[in-house]
Formats: structure tokens, C-alpha cells, sequence
């Protein structure tokens, strides 16, 4: 029992464990030493510099950004994992691999992860272990791999196809979400644009009207009573889309049900629901030769491959296929009935199941498919701005000619009066 309160004491200590910036001199007092050290408290630091036989002069905590601590870019998780193969593959050990990292990198959130994994090698841990520690940076896929890289003696080469397989899913994601960035982006500033045309613009308009005492044209007061109600209830105008969309996220994470429905409907959206689909494809393919190329079992990497999908209707048809396979079934004969999986995709699969170049076939499969994904990104945005630039210009051609409505008539009675 005393053991055990003894290490949940020692995790208690390492979770309150703060950085702090230490200088020293040295026994002889003519050298000044600086570095970092992670601990409870300030006292500790000073302790543990007294023992060295240094003589600490300052020491405290490491600033905080001020907008806070930045975390790390996956791109940098790239170069990382590439310069860390390099290293391997020249023979450099582990632990000296980490330290030259650390030294290489001038980004603090970098610098804390890579710091943080050469703590857990320190305490005899494993490469695998050790990222395992940090489920945001690297995931149950890469750990698994390295793991499977550190047993067969290949972990350089294991690192590389990691870099290489992070990298195509960053450049597909980028892609993906830009795809759904854009036409938000546009459809978000038209909406703002009229808000700010109706509270801010049309009102001016309806204080000149009004002191002219005559009827307005049906239009114009349509168009002014809008204006009325959105300029007396603003609040509701700026806050009610602004909680819709923080509910239908909130809901959406925590409901799988709706998760389910959205994500059904999400592939059949034109053009858009095209790209999801077929960045979920090469998402799944990437994945797949990764994993095939790593020797991954493949009850385990169908497994994996349902969770780096991203929309809950891939993820059960993967799920189904991993059944049929455990009962001695094929991949692919699942996905074919399920009809989600474009048919040249299950195809070109399904060959590879009966050659044995499964890792061959998926990797020209995400291969083919990515390139579809920048094709489409690209035609949704040739298509998406005359689009966009249409319904904009009925929009404010509809307040422009329903204010100068009451104008154009006042000058034709004039002109008749005359």
C-alpha cells in the first residue's frame, strides 16, 4: 500500500510540473551556466543544482505566450519524423537523435513535445511507448506502426513511409477542407454584407422617406420593415446564427445518431458531397498500403481504417466489411454491397486481393482518387463564384432598386407636374 502511495504521489508531483529557466555558476565561480529544468517548484530546481556541486543564481518559471502556447503543425510532425529516419538510418541512437532534435528547433510547442518523448526514452521506455504519451500528435495508426517498425528492424524505413503517408493526408485534408472553407467563406461575407446594408444603410433611406409624407411603393416597405425589425432585434440577427451553428456542432460530436443522418445527407450535396466521398476513398487506400506496407494484420488495420474515415456511414461499412472478413470473407465484397465505395474503387481492390497486391492496388487507388480531389476542389470554385456573384448582385440589386423606387416615382411626378 505504501508502494502504491508512494507512485501516486510521484505522478502527483510530475503532473504539477512546471518548466523553469535556471542559471548557476560554476564550483570555481568563473563560469555562468544556463538551461531548463522541469519541476514541482522553484525550491526543487535549486536543490537539484546544489547537488550537481553549481551554485544557482536565478531560477524561474518559462513565460507564457500571450495569446497562449502554440501547439505543434502536423507539417512539422512531418519533418520531424523524417529527420528522425535520416538519423536513424545513419546509426544515430535514439536518445542522442531526440537531443539534436530539441537543439535543431527553435518553436516551443515543438520543443516541449520532443523534450517530453526523450524524458519517457530517458526512463527506458520504447519509441512507440514514448509517442503513445501523446495521442494528439500521433495517433493509434502511427504508433502501432512504429511499434511493428521497432520488432521487425526497420524503423527507419517504418519512419520514412510515416513522413511520406502524413504528409499526402495533409495535402488531401487541406484540400478537403478548403473545398468546404470557400463556399462558407463567400456565403458568410454576402450575408454580412447585407446585414450591414439593412441595419446600417436602409434606415437612412426610411428617415428620408418618411419626411416625405407620401406612400411608398409595396417594395420599399417590405424592404424597410426588415430593416426595422432586424435593426430593433439585432441581437438576435448576430447571436441566433452563431448559436445555431455552436448546437449543430456540439450536437453532432456528441449524437451519433445525428452524426449519422448529417453524415448521409453530407455525401449527397453536389459536388461537395463528391469530394468527401473521395477524400474519404483515398483517405482509406493511403491508409491501407501504409499499414499492408507495414505488415499490420488486417482484422487490425480495418480496425484503424474505420476511425480515420471522418463520417459515420464509411466507418459502418468498414466495420461490416471487417465482420466478413473475420468469417473468411473478402474486403471488398462488403464494400460492393454497400454501394458507397465508387465501383472502379472496390474494383481495382478487389484485384488486389486476388493477386496479393493489396498495397499496390490501394496506393494507385489514393493515388487516382486525390488527384480527382483537386480536380473537383478546383471546378467547385470556378463554379462557385459567378454563382455566388449572382445571387449577391439580385440580393443588393433588390435593395438598391426597391430605395430608389420611391425616388424614381417622386421625380416623375415632378417632371409631370411640370
Amino acid at each position: 500500500m505504501a508502494t502504491a502511495l508512494g507512485r501516486n504521489k510521484d505522478k502527483l508531483q510530475e503532473a504539477k510540473a512546471t518548466e523553469f529557466i535556471w542559471e548557476a555558476k560554476s564550483p570555481d565561480g568563473k563560469r555562468v551556466l544556463k538551461g531548463e529544468m522541469s519541476a514541482a517548484s522553484a525550491n526543487v530546481v535549486r536543490a537539484s543544482l546544489r547537488r550537481q556541486g553549481l551554485v544557482p543564481t536565478v531560477v524561474r518559471k518559462v513565460p507564457k505566450p500571450l495569446f497562449g502556447e502554440k501547439g505543434v503543425k502536423e507539417a512539422q510532425i512531418v519533418v520531424m519524423v523524417r529527420q528522425l529516419s535520416t538519423m536513424i538510418n545513419a546509426g544515430v541512437p535514439l536518445v542522442q537523435s531526440f537531443e539534436l532534435l530539441i537543439s535543431a528547433t527553435s518553436q516551443p510547442g515543438m520543443k516541449k513535445l520532443l523534450k517530453g518523448i526523450l524524458k519517457h526514452l530517458n526512463e527506458g521506455e520504447s519509441l512507440s511507448q514514448s509517442l503513445a504519451h501523446y495521442p494528439r500528435y500521433f495517433d493509434r495508426l502511427f504508433v502501432s506502426l512504429v511499434q511493428a517498425g521497432e520488432q521487425g528492424g526497420i524503423l527507419d524505413t517504418i519512419l520514412l513511409r510515416l513522413a511520406d503517408y502524413r504528409e499526402k493526408s495533409l495535402a488531401l485534408s487541406k484540400k478537403v477542407k478548403s473545398a468546404m472553407f470557400y463556399p462558407a467563406a463567400i456565403i458568410s461575407v454576402m450575408i454580412v454584407v447585407v446585414v450591414i446594408l439593412m441595419i446600417f444603410v436602409i434606415p437612412v433611406f426610411a428617415n428620408l422617406f418618411k419626411s416625405f409624407g407620401a406612400t411608398l411603393p409595396l417594395l420599399t416597405q417590405i424592404v424597410i420593415n426588415i430593416s426595422n425589425w432586424m435593426k430593433g432585434h439585432w441581437y438576435i440577427v448576430v447571436l441566433l446564427p452563431i448559436a445555431a451553428v455552436w448546437a449543430f456542432i456540439y450536437v453532432y460530436k456528441r449524437n451519433y445518431r445525428f452524426k449519422t443522418v448529417v453524415d448521409r445527407y453530407s455525401l449527397k450535396i453536389p459536388v461537395l458531397g463528391d469530394i468527401l466521398l473521395k477524400g474519404a476513398v483515398a483517405r482509406f487506400n493511403r491508409t491501407l498500403a501504409t499499414m499492408q506496407a507495414a505488415g499490420v494484420p488486417i482484422m487490425e488495420a480495418l480496425e484503424t481504417l474505420s476511425r480515420v474515415s471522418g463520417n459515420a456511414i464509411i466507418e459502418k461499412s468498414i466495420l461490416d466489411a471487417r465482420d466478413d472478413v473475420a468469417k473468411g470473407g473478402r474486403i471488398t465484397t462488403k464494400l460492393k454491397e454497400d454501394g458507397i465505395f465508387p465501383l472502379m474503387a472496390t474494383q481495382m481492390l478487389a484485384i488486389g486481393e486476388e493477386t496479393g497486391a493489396i498495397e499496390t492496388m490501394a496506393s494507385k487507388v489514393a493515388d487516382f482518387y486525390e488527384n480527382e480531389v483537386n480536380e473537383a476542389v478546383n471546378r467547385l470554385s470556378t463554379l462557385m463564384e459567378p454563382a455566388i456573384m449572382v445571387v449577391l448582385g439580385i440580393i443588393v440589386g433588390t435593395l438598391v432598386i426597391a430605395m430608389y423606387m420611391p425616388i424614381f416615382k417622386m421625380g416623375a411626378v415632378v417632371t409631370h407636374g411640370g
